[in-house]
C-alpha cells in the first residue's frame, strides 16, 4: 500500500546554539496516511456493461480477394481499462474493418461473393474480484458449406487488473493431474467420442462454471461440427487441491456426523 505523507517544513531561524539544539530535541508528528486514496486503491468495482455496436469508416472492406462484411459489437463498462482491452482486441484480430481502402471498388469485387465476419463481447458474471466475459466470433466465407463460430472467455483479476491464463490460477507443475482429473470427471462423455486419457490437452479456453471449472474446445478438437464446441468440467471438489485457494469459490465445509 503507497501512503503519502505530509512533508513537514520547519522554518527556524539559528539566532543561537540553544535555539537549534531545542528545534533538533523536538518530536516529529506521526506520519500522516492519505485514507481516501488507499481505501479508493482497494475498491473492487461492481460490473455493469451494455453492448455498444463498434463504428467502422466503411460497412464492409473490400480488396482482390472480394469483400467482407463486419458486425462488430463491444462492451462499455464503467471500468476503462477493461474496455480498452475489448476494443484492442477486436482491432488486433481484424484490422481490416478499420480501414477505409477507397482505391479498390466495391461493386466488382461483391461478385466473388460477400464474406461475413461478426464479433460480439458479452459480460458473463462477476465473482467479488473476478470478472468473465466471452468474445463470440463468426467467421463465413463465400461459398463455404458453412462457417464458423467460435466462443473464447476471458477472466479479469480486478485486483490486478490482468486477464487470468489458466496457468495463472493453477498451482506449479499440476497440469497433468488436472488433465486426469478432468478425464475422469467427464470419462462417460470422452468414452462414447472415443478420447482416450492420452488424447486429452487442457484447453486455455476456460471460465467460472456453476458447479466448475469449465474447459472449453474449438469446433472438431473433440466433437463432431454438428455438435459445436464441446465443454468439459471439472468439478470444484475435485479443483480444491489443483487450483490457488484465491481463485477458486468458497466450498462448503461438512462437519463429522
Amino acid at each position: 500500500m503507497t501512503q503519502h505523507v505530509m512533508k513537514q517544513w520547519f522554518w527556524a531561524v539559528p539566532v543561537s546554539i540553544a535555539v537549534v539544539l531545542m528545534l533538533g530535541c523536538q518530536e516529529k508528528p506521526a506520519p500522516q496516511v492519505n485514507t481516501v486514496a488507499a481505501e479508493k486503491q482497494h475498491t473492487i468495482p461492481l460490473i455493469q456493461a451494455k453492448v455498444i455496436r463498434v463504428v467502422l469508416p466503411k460497412k464492409q472492406f473490400c480488396d482482390d480477394e472480394g469483400c467482407t462484411q463486419y458486425d462488430l459489437q463491444t462492451i462499455q463498462t464503467q471500468v476503462p481499462w477493461i474496455d480498452a482491452y475489448f476494443l484492442g482486441r477486436i482491432k488486433k484480430d481484424v484490422p481490416d474493418a478499420f480501414t477505409a481502402n477507397d482505391k479498390v471498388r466495391a461493386e466488382v469485387n461483391t461478385q466473388k461473393g460477400l464474406n461475413q465476419n461478426t464479433i460480439y463481447v458479452q459480460f458473463i458474471a462477476q465473482h467479488y474480484n473476478l470478472a468473465t466475459f466471452v468474445i463470440q466470433s463468426y467467421i463465413y466465407n463465400a461459398g463455404a458449406a458453412h462457417g464458423m463460430s467460435h466462443q473464447e472467455f476471458v477472466t479479469f483479476d480486478l485486483n490486478t487488473q490482468k486477464r487470468l491464463a489458466l496457468t495463472d490460477i493453477l498451482k506449479p507443475n499440476v497440469e497433468v493431474k488436472v488433465a486426469d482429473a478432468l478425464y475422469e470427471a467427464n470419462i462417460n462423455w470422452l468414452q462414447q467420442h472415443n478420447i482416450e486419457r492420452a488424447k486429452l490437452q487442457l484447453s486455455d479456453n476456460y471460465y467460472y462454471g456453476i458447479n466448475g471449472i469449465v474447459f472449453v474446445y474449438p469446433l472438431y478438437e473433440l466433437a463432431s461440427y454438428a455438435e459445436g464446441m464441446s465443454e468439459l468440467t471439472l468439478p470444484y471438489a475435485m479443483a480444491k487441491d489443483l487450483v490457488k485457494a484465491e481463485y477458486l469459490p468458497s466450498l462448503p465445509e461438512y462437519g463429522n456426523p
